[in-house]
């Protein structure tokens, strides 16, 4: 987190594309709390003929678990936003509640993409690809560094693994119908 995370930041800031300031600006706006993937599940299941609650559960527990820690960490860790400490930052949006690292627009969303990627297999690609860009939005728009979103990205995706291993010991105990890439068995 040193030099080089700087230099990374400045580098992606001077060679932003005006016309996609615009995109990244959503990606961020669409981050926020994690809806998207709760969204996402209800779509999803839907869409598959899933019951869409528990899915939606899981994966909201999940993201909000994620971003509760995420929120404990920033407050230990105390890394100021590159908004604040980089005299020529020039900065998309300085809308961002609390510290820099990690970046839990990255946490929530690898999160939310692991589990959803765990029952809806086929849309893996997809929901990689939609949490990698929502967390580079977060350098692009100028609120994080790049090592904020990637300790945010493995945070989030190992957080998730650790759901899914519960999800396979509890869910089935509970007569619960978890999808069947929850259970130790699926294929």
């Amino acid at each position: 987190m040193g030099q080089a995370d700087r230099d990374v930041y400045i580098w992606i800031a001077e060679h932003r594309v005006g016309w996609l300031d615009p995109v990244f600006l959503a990606l961020t706006a669409i981050g926020y709390a994690g809806l998207v993937w709760v969204g996402l599940a209800l779509v999803l299941s839907l869409a598959e003929r899933r019951r869409a609650l528990p899915v939606a559960a899981a994966v909201g527990a999940a993201v909000w678990s994620v971003d509760i820690l995420v929120a404990i960490l920033k407050e230990a860790i105390d890394r100021p936003r590159p908004f604040r400490t980089i005299p020529d930052a020039d900065p998309l949006t300085t809308w961002a509640v609390g510290h820099s690292m990690p970046s839990g627009h990255a946490a929530t969303s690898f999160a939310g993409a692991v589990m959803l990627s765990a029952i809806f297999r086929r849309a893996t690609p997809l929901l990689l690809l939609l949490a990698a860009a929502i967390a580079f939005s977060r350098v692009y728009v100028g609120v994080h560094y790049p090592a904020d979103v990637l300790a945010g990205a493995a945070l989030g995706a190992v957080w998730a693994l650790g759901w899914l291993a519960i999800l396979s010991r509890v869910a089935p105990r509970r007569g619960l119908q978890p999808p069947r890439a929850y259970s130790s068995r699926a294929p």
